[in-house]
């Protein structure tokens, strides 16, 4: 299930962003079957990551119904409003789906840079709630490295742009010279300081910063003038523009603040927060310019969403080396089973020698280690071209060991048994 700007509309994401209590853990909780769960919630994105302990057909239903269930929990959001809004992705098409959203190839302006620091605070984030198995551990951290290696190896990430300076871009027509623009800032997160670098690459020097939650510290670091809660109406009605990026759930800024600050000129109001910032009715009041994400989305540049083949290419890579990895770890029971089974033997054998000579010791440990090399190497290439079921099977019929997993059997060959990682 997951809902983006390509599948939701901004009232939707808007709603389902609007969440204090983490909704990772409402998620692995519902369930013995969820191993782990990671949420990434950002201005134009909700997905839900999660890695259950069941066959693929059973991970689908299983994924869908306790995702849907935590959503409307911590959000408010009933199930039956999320249907239309959203897609399912499991097995082996969740790696690529989350490689290409860390790389920003599916941002609503392609290549931004702002969704890998987004992912990174997803895991950051389910790791202090305790919900982010090992294979969801790997799954982020191959993500995370994919992102940087589309970033360095491609034109992407120099040739995309922010949603905040894509905004920018859509000012200048307005804007003969921008040392002389006045900037109010409202917000003081990790977003604000990306939109205080593209504010200061555009030559203005007067920005002053506006905590809805009273901290100071933003203002001191970046040299900036703090906005007490007494003059933040004056000071939003009487600055050139105007830029929220805070993650409140009560707009900040709306037409009675402006009016009570004597608003009586012309100003861009800039509205980068989900939920919304910005009460729309500011837009009705003379000489604003509203310009919320949704605007932004319909004016980036059909050239900007158009993600280079080199930087698709890299993700597609990516994705199948993760993949080629999990399927050899498919095998890894069967190996650990055999290993164990061997050693046992070698150790009663060992037991039965009374001649305590450390020489036949070091020569049978040796034999053994030598012997198991090539059903070890074997079993991994097996694995890794979909054939674990096969080592399962050969494992069982020469040496009657079952060391299957409960549902092996009914896992895609194609799939890890023993977690199936839905983007739900």
């Amino acid at each position: 299930m997951s809902a983006s700007h390509k599948t939701a509309p901004f009232e939707l994401l808007e709603r389902l962003s609007a969440h204090t209590n983490p909704v990772a853990p409402l998620i692995a909780q519902a369930h013995d079957s969820v191993d782990g769960a990671v949420v990434l919630s950002t201005c134009n994105r909700f997905e839900a990551y999660i890695d259950i302990n069941q066959p693929a057909a059973a991970a689908h239903d299983s994924g869908v119904a306790v995702a849907r269930d935590a959503i409307a929990r911590a959000t408010g959001v009933a199930a039956e409003e999320l249907t239309g809004s959203y897609e399912v992705k499991t097995g082996a098409k969740v790696a690529e789906h989350l490689f290409s959203v860390a790389s920003g190839l599916e941002s609503v302006v392609v290549g931004e840079g702002e969704i890998g620091g987004q992912v990174r605070r997803a895991l950051d984030e389910a790791r202090q709630t305790g919900t982010a198995s090992s294979e969801l551990e790997r799954l982020f951290q191959r993500a995370t490295e994919t992102q940087k290696s589309v970033k360095n190896s491609t034109a992407l990430g120099r040739a995309g742009r922010s949603l905040v300076r894509l905004a920018l871009d859509l000012a200048d027509s307005r804007i003969a010279d921008w040392s002389e623009i006045r900037v109010l800032l409202v917000g003081t997160g990790a977003y604000a300081a990306a939109t205080l670098a593209a504010v200061r690459d555009r030559g203005v020097a007067e920005i002053q910063v506006y905590s809805p939650s009273g901290r100071a510290q933003f203002a001191t670091k970046h040299g900036l003038a703090q906005v007490s809660d007494e003059n933040f109406p004056a000071t939003a009605a009487n600055v050139d523009i105007v830029i929220t990026c805070t993650s409140r759930e009560e707009p900040v800024v709306n037409a009675k603040v402006l009016r009570a600050g004597g608003y009586d000129r012309r100003s861009l109001v800039i509205d980068l927060g989900l939920p919304r910032n910005v009460d729309p009715d500011v837009a009705e009041v003379t000489g604003v310019t509203l310009l919320d994400l949704e605007t932004i989305r319909l004016h980036a540049p059909l050239e900007e969403l158009q993600a280079t083949d080199a930087a698709r290419e890299i993700v597609r890579d990516a994705a199948e080396k993760y993949l080629a990895k999990g399927r050899q770890q498919t095998a890894q029971p069967a190996v650990v089973a055999l290993r164990k089974h061997v050693f046992e033997v070698l150790e009663r054998e060992l037991a039965r020698d009374k001649s305590g000579d450390p020489n036949i010791e070091q020569a049978l440990r040796h034999f053994t280690g030598m012997l198991l090399h090539t059903p070890t190497v074997r079993a991994q290439e097996a694995a890794i071209e979909g054939r674990a079921a096969e080592v399962f099977d050969a494992i069982e019929t020469l040496f009657g060991i079952d060391a299957r997993p409960a549902f092996a059997s009914a896992a895609p060959p194609a799939e890890c048994p023993a977690h199936q990682l839905h983007a739900g």
